[in-house]
């Protein structure tokens, strides 16, 4: 009998010593990822030699295909000139605009470059560069309308928006009843055939688009003195990559470069 109560209490106290061992092994191999964890956004690009890019591919001239189906645009040159300064490699991830912002936060991608506004509701949610495009919200419809001349005109017509752009919340602001749409070529597209009244979108890309279609029957009516201003996207939380990205930015610009690409797309300085 003591033999056994003997072997019994042998066994328990065994059994702490294993689950005790087993826990320390647990928390000793739980170190390297937490240290992981703690490394910063910038810290882990560096380390994988890339960053990833959120962008349309079909938003001309700022992200889209040329005609040998290359990406390219003056954002898609400002991000690849960025991810040089960080010394790493860009690597875009064409996205719908509407999902992009849902890309960013599921970490499909590192930053978005795609002629981002900036506004208040959407820096309570993320981090943006210091801005990089300043241009005015245009009016347009067809070149047969001659009803819808200024802002005020838009109430209770319709207007083509992307659902989650700057240019969705001023259509909407001055009354319009808003026609969801993926994208700047889809609204032109509703504007064309007369399925949309209006679209407000960036008056660059609208000048782009008459550059190359002439023959468009599409005009701008009007435009907004208040420039929307434009920056590369982040998620909250990452200030050494919005300090790395500002920096890359600011230095573009005094060394010429930035002005170089603008004039590429724009023949002028569109950060003034």
């Amino acid at each position: 009998m003591k033999k056994s109560i003997i072997f019994i209490a042998f066994s328990l106290i065994a059994a702490l010593i294993l689950t005790a061992c087993g826990n320390s092994q647990k928390q000793t191999s739980a170190k390297p990822d937490k240290a992981a964890e703690s490394k910063s956004l910038l810290e882990k690009i560096k380390a994988d030699g890339t960053i990833k890019i959120g962008t349309e591919g079909t938003y001309a001239p700022f992200s889209y295909h040329d005609a040998s189906g290359k990406l390219t645009g003056f954002d898609i040159e400002i991000a690849e000139e960025v991810a040089k300064r960080l010394g790493v490699k860009p690597e875009f991830i064409e996205t719908q605009w509407d999902g992009m912002f849902a890309g960013l936060d599921s970490k499909r991608f590192d930053i978005i470059a795609n002629n981002v506004g900036i506004t208040p509701d959407r820096q309570k949610k993320y981090d943006f560069s210091v801005p990089y495009i300043l241009s005015k919200p245009f009016l347009i419809v067809h070149k047969d309308n001659n009803t819808i001349k200024s802002f005020e005109d838009l109430k209770g017509k319709k207007s083509a928006q992307t659902l989650t752009s700057n240019y969705k919340d001023i259509a909407a602001s001055y009354g319009a009843e808003i026609v969801g749409v993926e994208g700047f070529n889809q609204s032109i597209d509703l504007l064309l055939s007369k399925r949309a009244d209006a679209v407000v979108n960036d008056g660059l890309s609208y000048l782009d688009f008459k550059k190359q279609k002439p023959d468009a029957p599409i005009k701008f009516v009007a435009e907004l003195d208040d420039p929307a201003k434009m920056g590369i996207m982040m998620r909250k939380g990452n200030k050494e990559l919005v300090d790395a990205i500002n920096k890359a930015l600011t230095d573009m610009k005094k060394d010429g470069t930035y002005l170089s690409i603008s004039k590429k797309y724009f023949e002028t300085d569109v950060s003034k």
